[in-house]
């Protein structure tokens, strides 16, 4: 393969847009032809200082149509908004029948592609692909890595496995999208709110298919998934990137999707949520804001922790958050490292399972 022989566009400036700019223009085999914005008041401006760094020579755009026409290998698909799957599978769908393979981060649930539901969107996403003959991954790192991918490694040095318990668990204070913390997940609401993640299926359905990979790749039978939800209050008034959080209101999450096989829970996704590190202080933790765990009780017990954290965030593409930082770049990284390996996959929807190790290229500096 020479180098620069991979064709990319950016789609969006956001968290992972910026990440994704920052390493494309590192790397010798990527070249990044074109970046994709949202908002007018970007039109133009170098995408370098849009990602938090200098500029690098390349101008942004809001015509995805004139970057179609560029004919890329493949689109970094990194945006985000109210309308979520419903405004990202038109995008799919139009880049993928334009010939155009798609790594993306915002829809998580394709993760699993096989088991994305609605249907309907799924069906129309296949077709897409069968008719550009190009493919569609989905990655990060959680979704996408730690409670998914990463069992499945764990999993090679087990004789006999009874149960999969995953964990992420973390401060949230940084992250201050407003509609997501409070209305979706009822940050700051008394608890006679009830939040979109409470409704009956809202945990099963964001989780099911990480907890059917898992399954399927083990070659057991999931009968069901079960979840559940708690919640926390947080005993002082707490300012956060979401705004204030007064005294008496929910401060931490707690979330389980529960994977049944053979009739027992054996396979776990569980998150646990907090703004600050004094709230809920019964519930697991782990030594860092932010970190995962993964917990394989057999022949033999394996337990696997980790965390992701950054020394110079400017050389990421990153400066304005804490906690989370680490984990934004592990998540722009996993579908930035893929793009060889999807570029060069059979045409449809990709699991990390369907493809082999995304290792990254031209990443090692020893300096």
């Amino acid at each position: 393969m020479t180098e620069g022989q991979y064709r990319v566009v950016v789609w969006s400036t956001g968290g992972i847009g910026s990440i994704a700019i920052r390493a494309i223009h590192e790397r010798p085999d990527l070249d990044l032809v074109g970046v994709w914005v949202h908002s007018p008041d970007k039109d133009g401006r170098d995408a370098g200082e849009l990602a938090n760094g200098d500029p690098i020579g390349l101008a942004v755009t809001t015509d995805a149509d004139a970057l179609i026409a560029l004919k890329p290998d493949c689109v970094i698909y990194g945006a985000s908004g109210p309308e979520r799957d419903a405004g990202h599978i038109p995008d799919y769908v139009k880049l993928l029948s334009a010939g155009i393979n798609v790594v993306t981060t915002s829809t998580t649930r394709l993760v699993n592609p096989h088991h994305y539901e609605p249907a309907e969107w799924r069906d129309q996403l296949v077709a897409a692909a069968k008719e550009g003959q190009v493919t569609l991954y989905a990655s990060g790192i959680e979704p996408g890595f730690a409670a998914d991918y990463l069992p499945l490694v764990l999993s090679t040095q087990s004789s006999q496995i009874e149960k999969i318990h995953c964990y992420e668990i973390g401060l949230y204070d940084d992250y201050g999208v407003p509609d997501i913390m409070s209305d979706a997940l009822g940050f700051g609401r008394p608890l006679d709110y009830q939040p979109w993640i409470s409704f009956p299926g809202a945990i099963a359905g964001e989780w099911h298919g990480q907890i059917r990979m898992v399954a399927d790749a083990l070659g057991v039978e999931l009968q069901e998934v079960r979840e559940t939800f708690d919640r926390a209050v947080t005993e002082r008034t707490l300012e956060v990137a979401m705004g204030t959080v007064e005294a008496g209101t929910c401060g931490a999450l707690r979330m389980q999707a529960i994977g049944v096989v053979d009739g027992r829970e054996a396979i776990v996704i569980e998150h646990v949520t907090r703004l600050a590190p004094d709230v809920a202080p019964r519930w697991p933790t782990l030594p860092n804001a932010l970190g995962y765990r993964v917990v394989v009780t057999g022949t033999p017990d394996i337990d696997c922790t980790f965390d992701v954290t950054l020394r110079d965030r400017k050389k990421a593409g990153i400066e304005s958050m804490t906690s989370g930082a680490g984990a934004m770049v592990a998540t722009a990284m996993r579908v930035v490292n893929a793009v060889p390996y999807v570029v060069d996959a059979e045409p449809g929807l990709v699991s990390s399972v369907d493809l082999p190790l995304t290792i990254p290229r031209h990443a090692f500096n020893p300096a």
